[in-house]
């Protein structure tokens, strides 16, 4: 008789051995997603943002100046969303109710609509502008680094919501204030909602601005972009690369789209604001010049 080949079997200490092994696996795989997310994900730039920000605070200084003219400032609420309002920081040059003026746009960075952008809008306000610094952490404020990545994070986790904003805002300057035209300027997070706002508005945000924000990649999306665009970045920023900050500039380059990006050697992150720890003054100076030199030709010109 031909012998019956048989399938060989695990013992029972095997077995359980086995069984061990792949639990530690599963687990191993588990903690490896949960401590490196995905970069592009709303955990990822969270984190990103924090690395860059570690041991640092939005520290008050003189350095913000304020306007050469006189401005008026109020607390607006510019739409709402299932019932909740959008309140912002609104700046114009006094008297200037019924006069023809462009409006701006002004998102707050990663620690939120604090004292530092309410400084920026007077001072673009001074400028000729009716500045609307939009609010897209529903009144919350940081002052440490672990609150402000948990803010931005529930943002982008409903990045729908910020771009309802956005789009209020928007309305508001153009609707209710009457404003000959509409730019938008942002700072880190704020860049990249900048950025966000030239994409979701394609043919109503009339000037874009940009400091040291990621950066939108999809080459449909740009295409329909009609603002112009002018950008800041650092060379030694860990957060937002050189090479993809290039690659942004060339990709606008070759749909024909009217692009400026200036890159400060020896910069880092947040070089431009003057309440943190990472304060560059000649490049936050040429940086300003070159906005409002921007925004004077889009937006008044």
């Amino acid at each position: 008789m031909q012998a019956r080949a048989t399938r060989p079997t695990l013992s029972s200490r095997a077995a359980s051995g086995l069984v061990s092994v792949l639990a530690v696996l599963v687990v191993s795989l588990m903690w490896s997603a949960c401590a490196n997310p995905d970069p592009d994900s709303a955990e990822g730039q969270a984190d990103q943002m924090a690395t860059l920000h570690e041991n640092d605070t939005p520290t008050a200084t003189d350095l913000a100046q304020e306007p050469t003219i006189p401005v008026e400032t109020e607390s607006v609420v510019y739409g709402s969303l299932d019932g909740n309002d959008f309140t912002g920081y609104y700046a114009s040059p006094t008297d200037a109710e019924s006069a023809a003026l462009p409006g701006v746009i002004m998102i707050h960075e990663w620690w939120g609509l604090n004292d530092n952008v309410r400084t920026m809008a007077r001072r673009l306000a001074g400028e000729g502008y009716r500045v609307l610094a939009v609010d897209l952490y529903r009144g919350r404020v940081a002052e440490q680094s672990a609150d402000a990545r948990q803010f931005m994070m529930e943002t982008l986790e409903n990045q729908a919501t910020a771009t309802t904003n956005l789009r209020a805002a928007n309305a508001y300057l153009r609707e209710r204030l009457n404003a000959t035209r509409v730019g938008v300027v942002g700072w880190c997070f704020g860049g990249a909602q900048s950025a966000n706002a030239m994409v979701a508005m394609p043919t109503s945000i009339d000037a874009t601005a940009i400091y040291y924000g990621s950066l939108p990649t999809d080459r449909e999306a740009l295409a329909a972009v009609e603002s112009p665009v002018i950008g800041f970045f650092g060379s030694e920023d860990g957060g937002i690369p050189v090479e993809g900050v290039r690659a942004f500039e060339s990709t606008l380059q070759e749909l024909g789209k009217d692009v400026s990006i200036t890159v400060y050697d020896g910069a880092g992150h947040a070089f431009a604001n003057p309440s943190g720890q990472n304060y560059v003054a000649s490049a936050a100076s040429d940086a300003w010049y070159k906005t409002l030199q921007f925004f004077a030709e889009h937006l008044k010109g």
